[in-house]
Protein backbone atom coordinates (compact mmCIF):
# COMPACT_ATOMS: atom_id res chain seq x y z
CA UNK A 1 0.00 0.00 0.00
CA UNK A 2 1.57 3.46 -0.81
CA UNK A 3 2.93 5.16 2.34
CA UNK A 4 1.05 8.23 2.04
CA UNK A 5 -2.57 6.53 1.60
CA UNK A 6 -1.38 4.02 4.69
CA UNK A 7 -1.09 7.40 6.28
CA UNK A 8 -3.75 9.05 5.39
CA UNK A 9 -6.16 5.82 6.61
CA UNK A 10 -4.04 5.68 9.75
CA UNK A 11 -4.79 9.35 10.68
CA UNK A 12 -8.62 8.82 9.61
CA UNK A 13 -9.07 6.07 12.09
CA UNK A 14 -7.43 7.92 15.38
CA UNK A 15 -9.58 10.41 14.45
CA UNK A 16 -12.48 8.48 14.67
CA UNK A 17 -11.37 6.45 17.93
CA UNK A 18 -10.31 9.92 19.70
CA UNK A 19 -13.18 11.99 18.94
CA UNK A 20 -13.87 14.17 22.39
CA UNK A 21 -17.64 13.95 23.50
CA UNK A 22 -17.95 17.97 24.45
CA UNK A 23 -16.38 20.39 21.96
CA UNK A 24 -16.95 23.46 20.02
CA UNK A 25 -19.04 23.19 17.36
CA UNK A 26 -17.61 24.01 13.60
CA UNK A 27 -19.31 25.66 10.61
CA UNK A 28 -21.17 23.32 8.39
CA UNK A 29 -19.24 21.58 5.88
CA UNK A 30 -20.01 21.06 2.09
CA UNK A 31 -19.68 17.00 1.57
CA UNK A 32 -20.88 17.09 -1.84
CA UNK A 33 -17.49 16.42 -3.53
CA UNK A 34 -17.29 13.63 -1.81
CA UNK A 35 -20.55 12.10 -2.61
CA UNK A 36 -21.49 12.80 1.07
CA UNK A 37 -18.41 11.12 2.71
CA UNK A 38 -16.21 12.82 5.17
CA UNK A 39 -14.06 15.31 4.31
CA UNK A 40 -10.51 16.38 5.17
CA UNK A 41 -12.85 19.52 6.65
CA UNK A 42 -14.28 17.10 8.67
CA UNK A 43 -11.02 15.17 10.25
CA UNK A 44 -9.36 18.44 10.77
CA UNK A 45 -12.37 20.07 12.75
CA UNK A 46 -12.52 16.65 14.71
CA UNK A 47 -8.38 16.72 15.72
CA UNK A 48 -9.25 20.52 16.82
CA UNK A 49 -12.31 19.15 19.34
CA UNK A 50 -14.47 20.69 17.62
CA UNK A 51 -18.06 19.60 17.66
CA UNK A 52 -19.30 18.47 14.55
CA UNK A 53 -22.51 17.32 12.86
CA UNK A 54 -21.98 13.43 12.30
CA UNK A 55 -25.41 12.36 11.65
CA UNK A 56 -24.21 12.03 7.82
CA UNK A 57 -22.06 8.91 8.85
CA UNK A 58 -24.98 7.67 11.98
CA UNK A 59 -27.15 7.37 9.59
CA UNK A 60 -26.11 6.10 6.77
CA UNK A 61 -26.23 2.52 8.14
CA UNK A 62 -27.69 0.56 5.22
CA UNK A 63 -30.98 -0.30 4.37
CA UNK A 64 -31.12 -3.46 2.62
CA UNK A 65 -35.07 -3.19 2.12
CA UNK A 66 -34.31 0.08 -0.24
CA UNK A 67 -30.86 -1.05 -2.12
CA UNK A 68 -30.95 -1.64 -5.60
CA UNK A 69 -31.68 -5.20 -7.14
CA UNK A 70 -29.18 -6.99 -7.01
CA UNK A 71 -28.72 -10.07 -9.60
CA UNK A 72 -25.47 -11.78 -8.09
CA UNK A 73 -26.15 -13.71 -4.31
CA UNK A 74 -26.51 -12.06 -1.68
CA UNK A 75 -23.30 -12.00 0.91
CA UNK A 76 -23.15 -12.49 4.45
CA UNK A 77 -24.50 -9.17 5.19
CA UNK A 78 -27.12 -9.29 3.12
CA UNK A 79 -27.96 -5.76 1.32
CA UNK A 80 -25.89 -4.27 3.44
CA UNK A 81 -21.85 -3.20 3.19
CA UNK A 82 -19.11 -4.18 5.87
CA UNK A 83 -18.53 -0.11 6.55
CA UNK A 84 -22.35 -0.21 7.38
CA UNK A 85 -22.35 -2.71 10.09
CA UNK A 86 -19.55 -0.73 11.63
CA UNK A 87 -20.82 2.51 11.42
CA UNK A 88 -24.10 0.77 13.41
CA UNK A 89 -21.76 -0.18 16.32
CA UNK A 90 -19.59 2.60 16.31
CA UNK A 91 -23.02 4.69 17.10
CA UNK A 92 -24.76 1.83 19.05
CA UNK A 93 -27.80 1.40 16.74
CA UNK A 94 -26.96 -2.61 15.91
CA UNK A 95 -29.38 -4.90 16.83
CA UNK A 96 -26.92 -7.15 19.02
CA UNK A 97 -27.41 -11.16 18.81
CA UNK A 98 -30.07 -12.46 20.61
CA UNK A 99 -27.77 -14.14 22.87
CA UNK A 100 -26.75 -11.13 24.54
CA UNK A 101 -28.14 -10.73 28.24
CA UNK A 102 -27.98 -7.68 30.27
CA UNK A 103 -28.28 -3.91 29.09
CA UNK A 104 -24.53 -3.10 29.37
CA UNK A 105 -23.79 -6.22 26.98
CA UNK A 106 -26.13 -4.29 24.59
CA UNK A 107 -23.55 -1.56 23.82
CA UNK A 108 -20.68 -3.40 21.61
CA UNK A 109 -18.69 0.24 21.61
CA UNK A 110 -19.21 3.23 24.29
CA UNK A 111 -16.09 5.51 23.34
CA UNK A 112 -16.80 8.29 26.32
CA UNK A 113 -14.78 5.72 28.52
CA UNK A 114 -11.39 7.98 27.64
CA UNK A 115 -13.13 11.14 28.13
CA UNK A 116 -14.36 9.79 31.89
CA UNK A 117 -10.86 8.86 32.39
CA UNK A 118 -9.27 11.67 31.57
CA UNK A 119 -11.25 13.89 33.70
CA UNK A 120 -11.17 11.14 36.67
CA UNK A 121 -7.50 11.51 36.32
CA UNK A 122 -7.17 14.73 35.95
CA UNK A 123 -9.07 17.36 37.46
CA UNK A 124 -10.89 15.17 39.64
CA UNK A 125 -7.89 14.49 41.70
CA UNK A 126 -5.58 17.80 40.67
CA UNK A 127 -8.79 19.90 42.08
CA UNK A 128 -9.82 17.37 44.49
CA UNK A 129 -6.88 16.98 46.28
CA UNK A 130 -5.51 20.44 46.16
CA UNK A 131 -9.14 21.55 48.21
CA UNK A 132 -8.32 18.82 51.03
CA UNK A 133 -4.46 19.96 51.05
CA UNK A 134 -5.45 23.57 51.05
CA UNK A 135 -8.29 23.78 54.08
CA UNK A 136 -5.59 21.49 56.02
CA UNK A 137 -3.16 24.12 55.15
CA UNK A 138 -5.62 27.27 56.08
CA UNK A 139 -6.36 25.84 59.32
CA UNK A 140 -3.12 25.82 60.25
CA UNK A 141 -2.23 29.18 59.57
CA UNK A 142 -5.84 29.88 61.24
CA UNK A 143 -4.63 28.20 64.56
CA UNK A 144 -1.07 29.81 64.71
CA UNK A 145 -2.71 33.36 63.72
CA UNK A 146 -6.08 33.19 65.87
CA UNK A 147 -4.75 30.28 68.22
CA UNK A 148 -7.04 28.04 70.43
CA UNK A 149 -10.72 29.73 70.91
CA UNK A 150 -10.59 29.36 75.01
CA UNK A 151 -13.21 29.46 77.46
CA UNK A 152 -13.41 33.26 78.95
CA UNK A 153 -12.75 33.61 82.13
CA UNK A 154 -11.70 29.70 82.69
CA UNK A 155 -14.39 26.46 82.92
CA UNK A 156 -16.67 26.69 85.68
CA UNK A 157 -16.47 23.22 86.89
CA UNK A 158 -19.57 22.33 86.58
CA UNK A 159 -20.92 20.48 83.39
CA UNK A 160 -24.85 20.39 81.71
CA UNK A 161 -25.62 17.47 79.31
CA UNK A 162 -24.96 18.88 75.40
CA UNK A 163 -26.04 15.54 73.47
CA UNK A 164 -27.74 12.58 74.54
CA UNK A 165 -26.15 8.73 74.07
CA UNK A 166 -28.47 7.99 71.09
CA UNK A 167 -27.07 11.63 69.44
CA UNK A 168 -23.65 10.46 70.34
CA UNK A 169 -24.09 7.58 68.50
CA UNK A 170 -26.05 8.88 65.56
CA UNK A 171 -23.15 11.27 65.34
CA UNK A 172 -19.65 8.76 65.85
CA UNK A 173 -21.65 6.26 63.06
CA UNK A 174 -22.33 9.01 60.43
CA UNK A 175 -18.53 10.52 61.38
CA UNK A 176 -16.57 7.07 61.87
CA UNK A 177 -18.22 5.84 58.69
CA UNK A 178 -17.67 8.66 56.37
CA UNK A 179 -13.83 8.89 57.65
CA UNK A 180 -13.75 5.22 56.65
CA UNK A 181 -15.23 5.95 53.21
CA UNK A 182 -13.23 8.84 52.98
CA UNK A 183 -9.78 6.66 53.20
CA UNK A 184 -11.33 4.08 51.63
CA UNK A 185 -12.25 6.08 48.29
CA UNK A 186 -9.18 7.97 48.21
CA UNK A 187 -7.15 4.78 47.83
CA UNK A 188 -9.58 3.70 45.52
CA UNK A 189 -9.54 7.15 43.09
CA UNK A 190 -6.04 8.51 43.83
CA UNK A 191 -4.01 4.59 44.53
CA UNK A 192 -2.29 4.22 41.53
CA UNK A 193 -1.10 7.78 41.22
CA UNK A 194 0.42 8.03 44.54
CA UNK A 195 0.52 4.10 46.19
CA UNK A 196 1.86 2.09 43.26
CA UNK A 197 5.84 3.90 43.22
CA UNK A 198 5.59 3.74 47.11
CA UNK A 199 4.60 0.27 47.46
CA UNK A 200 4.55 -1.62 44.66
CA UNK A 201 1.73 -3.02 42.67
CA UNK A 202 1.75 -6.27 44.36
CA UNK A 203 0.97 -4.78 47.83
CA UNK A 204 -1.41 -2.12 46.28
CA UNK A 205 -4.00 -4.85 44.64
CA UNK A 206 -5.06 -6.51 48.09
CA UNK A 207 -4.98 -3.07 49.28
CA UNK A 208 -7.47 -1.59 46.22
CA UNK A 209 -9.62 -4.83 46.84
CA UNK A 210 -9.84 -4.44 50.29
CA UNK A 211 -10.63 -0.99 50.09
CA UNK A 212 -13.09 -1.20 47.20
CA UNK A 213 -15.04 -3.80 49.48
CA UNK A 214 -14.94 -2.00 52.67
CA UNK A 215 -16.62 1.25 50.95
CA UNK A 216 -19.22 -0.68 49.09
CA UNK A 217 -20.35 -1.72 52.94
CA UNK A 218 -19.51 0.84 55.11
CA UNK A 219 -21.99 3.14 53.01
CA UNK A 220 -24.78 1.56 54.37
CA UNK A 221 -23.58 2.75 58.07
CA UNK A 222 -23.10 6.09 56.76
CA UNK A 223 -27.03 6.13 55.19
CA UNK A 224 -28.45 4.76 58.34
CA UNK A 225 -25.81 7.54 60.41
CA UNK A 226 -27.29 10.69 57.76
CA UNK A 227 -30.73 9.41 58.62
CA UNK A 228 -30.66 9.25 62.28
CA UNK A 229 -28.70 13.08 62.58
CA UNK A 230 -31.36 14.16 60.17
CA UNK A 231 -34.26 13.27 62.09
CA UNK A 232 -32.89 13.81 65.95
CA UNK A 233 -31.57 17.67 64.74
CA UNK A 234 -33.47 18.68 61.83
CA UNK A 235 -36.24 20.78 64.53
CA UNK A 236 -32.78 22.46 65.78
CA UNK A 237 -31.11 23.61 62.39
CA UNK A 238 -34.13 25.24 60.99
CA UNK A 239 -32.27 29.17 59.93
CA UNK A 240 -33.84 32.07 61.67
CA UNK A 241 -32.88 35.35 62.05
CA UNK A 242 -30.37 34.59 65.29
CA UNK A 243 -28.55 33.24 62.78
CA UNK A 244 -27.92 36.26 60.90
CA UNK A 245 -26.77 37.93 63.62
CA UNK A 246 -24.41 35.34 64.58
CA UNK A 247 -22.97 34.77 60.99
CA UNK A 248 -22.53 39.09 61.19
CA UNK A 249 -20.57 38.51 64.12
CA UNK A 250 -18.79 36.29 62.85
CA UNK A 251 -19.66 33.72 65.68
CA UNK A 252 -17.06 35.35 67.81
CA UNK A 253 -14.19 33.13 66.38
CA UNK A 254 -12.11 36.55 65.32
CA UNK A 255 -13.51 38.75 68.40
CA UNK A 256 -13.72 37.96 71.93
CA UNK A 257 -18.02 38.12 71.63
CA UNK A 258 -19.86 35.34 71.55
CA UNK A 259 -23.35 36.04 69.67
CA UNK A 260 -26.27 34.29 70.91
CA UNK A 261 -27.26 30.82 69.97
CA UNK A 262 -29.65 28.42 70.63
CA UNK A 263 -28.73 24.27 70.39
CA UNK A 264 -26.95 25.02 67.02
CA UNK A 265 -25.47 28.03 65.99
CA UNK A 266 -25.34 29.53 62.48
CA UNK A 267 -22.08 27.79 61.55
CA UNK A 268 -22.90 24.34 62.82
CA UNK A 269 -26.18 24.84 61.22
CA UNK A 270 -23.99 25.25 57.63
CA UNK A 271 -22.39 22.32 58.32
CA UNK A 272 -25.59 20.44 59.07
CA UNK A 273 -27.30 20.93 55.96
CA UNK A 274 -23.61 20.96 53.80
CA UNK A 275 -23.70 17.25 55.22
CA UNK A 276 -27.46 16.42 54.66
CA UNK A 277 -27.75 17.88 51.56
CA UNK A 278 -24.25 16.58 50.21
CA UNK A 279 -24.57 13.12 51.97
CA UNK A 280 -27.69 12.81 50.22
CA UNK A 281 -26.70 13.14 46.96
CA UNK A 282 -23.15 11.31 46.97
CA UNK A 283 -25.50 8.51 48.65
CA UNK A 284 -27.67 8.51 46.04
CA UNK A 285 -24.63 8.49 43.42
CA UNK A 286 -23.15 6.09 45.25
CA UNK A 287 -26.21 3.64 44.80
CA UNK A 288 -26.37 4.78 40.82
CA UNK A 289 -22.74 2.68 41.06
CA UNK A 290 -23.76 -0.02 43.23
CA UNK A 291 -26.64 -0.81 41.13
CA UNK A 292 -26.63 1.23 37.62
CA UNK A 293 -29.32 -1.04 35.58
CA UNK A 294 -32.22 -1.01 38.74
CA UNK A 295 -31.37 3.00 39.15
CA UNK A 296 -30.01 4.85 37.05
CA UNK A 297 -30.52 9.23 37.93
CA UNK A 298 -28.67 11.17 34.92
CA UNK A 299 -31.01 10.31 32.57
CA UNK A 300 -33.98 11.63 34.33
CA UNK A 301 -31.69 14.09 35.96
CA UNK A 302 -31.05 15.94 32.64
CA UNK A 303 -34.53 15.53 31.42
CA UNK A 304 -35.89 17.90 34.53
CA UNK A 305 -32.83 19.94 34.10
CA UNK A 306 -33.60 20.48 29.87
CA UNK A 307 -37.67 21.10 30.94
CA UNK A 308 -36.67 23.77 33.13
CA UNK A 309 -33.60 25.25 31.67
CA UNK A 310 -33.80 24.50 27.78
CA UNK A 311 -30.13 22.97 28.02
CA UNK A 312 -29.61 19.82 25.59
CA UNK A 313 -28.25 17.81 28.17
CA UNK A 314 -27.75 13.66 26.63
CA UNK A 315 -31.62 11.96 28.13
CA UNK A 316 -30.86 8.52 26.61
CA UNK A 317 -27.61 6.96 28.35
CA UNK A 318 -26.03 3.70 28.22
CA UNK A 319 -25.37 2.12 31.53
CA UNK A 320 -21.48 2.71 30.86
CA UNK A 321 -22.47 6.34 30.90
CA UNK A 322 -24.28 6.24 33.80
CA UNK A 323 -21.62 4.89 36.07
CA UNK A 324 -19.51 7.32 34.38
CA UNK A 325 -21.63 10.81 35.48
CA UNK A 326 -22.22 9.00 39.06
CA UNK A 327 -18.96 8.17 39.64
CA UNK A 328 -17.62 12.10 38.62
CA UNK A 329 -20.30 13.33 40.60
CA UNK A 330 -19.75 11.39 43.03
CA UNK A 331 -16.36 12.21 43.54
CA UNK A 332 -16.76 15.86 43.68
CA UNK A 333 -19.47 15.65 46.12
CA UNK A 334 -17.37 13.51 48.59
CA UNK A 335 -13.72 16.18 48.11
CA UNK A 336 -16.45 18.79 48.98
CA UNK A 337 -17.53 16.87 51.87
CA UNK A 338 -14.59 16.03 52.74
CA UNK A 339 -13.36 20.24 52.93
CA UNK A 340 -15.98 20.74 55.63
CA UNK A 341 -15.66 17.97 57.76
CA UNK A 342 -12.29 18.86 57.89
CA UNK A 343 -12.84 22.29 59.05
CA UNK A 344 -15.21 20.72 61.36
CA UNK A 345 -13.20 18.75 63.24
CA UNK A 346 -10.63 21.18 63.19
CA UNK A 347 -12.99 22.96 65.37
CA UNK A 348 -14.87 20.39 67.11
CA UNK A 349 -11.18 19.46 68.69
CA UNK A 350 -7.83 21.74 68.81
CA UNK A 351 -10.00 24.43 67.74
CA UNK A 352 -12.13 25.33 70.72
CA UNK A 353 -11.41 24.69 74.54
CA UNK A 354 -14.46 22.37 75.68
CA UNK A 355 -15.82 21.78 72.22
CA UNK A 356 -15.14 17.65 72.07
CA UNK A 357 -16.72 16.77 75.18
CA UNK A 358 -19.88 17.64 73.47
CA UNK A 359 -19.70 14.64 71.24
CA UNK A 360 -16.94 12.40 73.83
CA UNK A 361 -18.61 12.55 77.02
CA UNK A 362 -21.86 14.56 76.32
CA UNK A 363 -21.28 16.75 78.83
CA UNK A 364 -20.12 19.86 78.35
CA UNK A 365 -18.63 23.01 81.01
CA UNK A 366 -21.46 25.06 81.92
CA UNK A 367 -19.68 28.04 81.05
CA UNK A 368 -18.28 26.89 77.85
CA UNK A 369 -22.33 26.92 77.46
CA UNK A 370 -23.19 29.88 78.19
CA UNK A 371 -20.92 31.39 76.40
CA UNK A 372 -21.77 29.63 72.77
CA UNK A 373 -25.05 28.58 73.42
CA UNK A 374 -26.61 30.79 76.36
CA UNK A 375 -29.97 30.82 75.03
CA UNK A 376 -30.00 26.81 74.49
CA UNK A 377 -28.83 26.98 78.26
CA UNK A 378 -31.22 29.04 79.25
CA UNK A 379 -34.16 26.65 78.15
CA UNK A 380 -32.44 23.41 79.71
CA UNK A 381 -32.36 25.31 82.94
CA UNK A 382 -35.70 26.73 82.61
CA UNK A 383 -36.65 22.91 82.17
CA UNK A 384 -34.82 21.63 84.93
CA UNK A 385 -36.37 24.40 87.17
CA UNK A 386 -33.09 26.52 86.90
CA UNK A 387 -31.45 23.04 88.72
CA UNK A 388 -29.10 21.36 89.13
CA UNK A 389 -25.47 20.89 87.97
CA UNK A 390 -24.45 17.39 86.76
Amino acid sequence: MNTKLLGAVVFALASLVFTPGFAEESAATDRSATGGAQTLEDIMARQKQMKIDESFRSENLGDPANAAPISAPLGTNGGRSSADIYRSIRYNEIDPSTQVRGPAAGVLIQDGGTSWYKLREGPVITYGGGALLAIIALLVVFYFVRGRIMIDGGPAGTTIERFKAIERFGHWLLAGSFIALAITGLITLMGRSFLIPVIGKEAFAPLANGSKWLHNNIAWAFMLGLVMTFCMWVVHNIPNKLDWHWLKAGGGIFTKSHPSARKFNAGQKIIFWTVMLLGLSVSLSGLSMLFPFEMPMFAKTFSVINSIFGTELPTVLAPHEEMQYANIWHSIVAFAMMVAIIAHIYIGSVGMEGAFDAMGTGQVDREWARQHHDLWVEEVEAKQGKGGSS
